[in-house]
């Protein structure tokens, strides 16, 4: 029988697996549910799953670069004691190798083969949650590249070379030296992991924010109850002092704070003799947007103690 997107998904909530797992599964019991879900128990993916329902929020970041191309991930964990794991560290360490090689996708991240081993990702990463026993998630990838130039990164609250609570990439593209671009890069990328830029410029600004700001601007003018042309002046005035705090290229760098970020890298231009674009970036910071759990100890305790 064909097995319907809606049978894998029916599957997939009941045991939290894999979705190519759940699909071989019901291929493999010719679509009966129940059978599915057994088979799954006998290969050790449905006791993985049943720990895929904790909150995942701790782990780490990883970095990795080849110059002109850089990758960052973030594979999370449900507590900070995994993240000290030599056996974690080198997953992490492998995957973001594996993220700088295919992409940003985390599917096909997931999909592609692991390191030194003849499985994918996705299964070496389950065999961890059953060897660690805690839920773990390939959350989010991102890579950066420049034709020629550098890929700067930098990792913040580091606990190992390259891992760490915050990872930042920055993409610098020029013909110029590279250790120069590599160390205003880096300055640049621990200026991002300090200021957490919403977007490199301007133009790159999502509107609603910026008409988010604008509405709130208005409402605190109108309350001065100056008239409108005046008020006008002063959104406007407010508006462009938004986007000198949470665009990259206006805002003061931190290391050199009598310059913005773009005059940074333009006096590095001019020291080198030829142009120099930042042309991105990219900052994750560990759990952020995750939804911790919020649990009552005392009825934790309470509970296992029988009342």
């Amino acid at each position: 029988m064909s097995i319907s997107a809606a049978m894998v998904k029916e599957l997939r909530e009941k045991t939290g697996a894999g979705m190519m797992d759940c699909k071989t599964a019901l291929n493999e019991t010719g679509g009966d549910m129940e059978a599915a879900i057994d088979w799954l128990r006998t290969k050790g993916l449905a006791k993985a799953a049943k720990k895929a329902g904790r909150v995942a929020a701790e782990g780490l970041v990883g970095v990795a670069s080849q110059g002109v191309k850089a990758a960052v991930i973030e594979l999370n964990s449900e507590t900070d004691f995994v993240a000290r794991n030599d056996g974690f560290q080198k997953l992490v360490r492998d995957v973001v190798s594996v993220a700088i090689e295919t992409g940003s996708d985390v599917e096909a991240i997931s999909a592609a083969t692991y390191p030194g081993a003849d499985k994918s990702v996705d299964a070496v990463i389950k065999d961890n949650i059953a060897t660690i026993g805690e839920n773990m998630t390939l959350r989010r990838a991102a890579v950066l590249a420049v034709s020629e130039g550098v890929v700067a990164t930098y990792i913040h609250s580091a606990v190992t070379e390259g891992l760490g609570k915050i990872g930042v990439l920055v993409a610098l593209e020029s013909a110029g030296d590279k250790d120069k671009l590599n160390g205003l890069g880096r300055q640049i990328a621990m200026h991002i992991a300090a200021t957490s830029p919403l977007s490199l410029n301007v133009d790159q600004l999502d509107p609603a924010v910026v008409e988010r700001e604008r509405n709130v601007f208005i409402e605190q003018a109108r309350e001065s109850g100056k008239p409108d042309n005046i008020i006008e002046k002063m959104v406007e005035g407010r508006i462009r002092k938004f986007y000198e705090e949470v665009t990259l290229v206006k805002q003061a760098f931190v290391i050199d704070p009598d310059k913005t970020v773009e005059q940074a890298v333009e006096a590095l231009a001019k020291d080198l003799g030829t142009p120099v674009k930042l042309t991105g970036f990219v900052r994750f910071a560990l759990g952020e947007g995750i939804e911790k759990e919020e649990t009552d100890f005392a009825a934790e305790v309470a509970a296992a103690a029988g009342h």
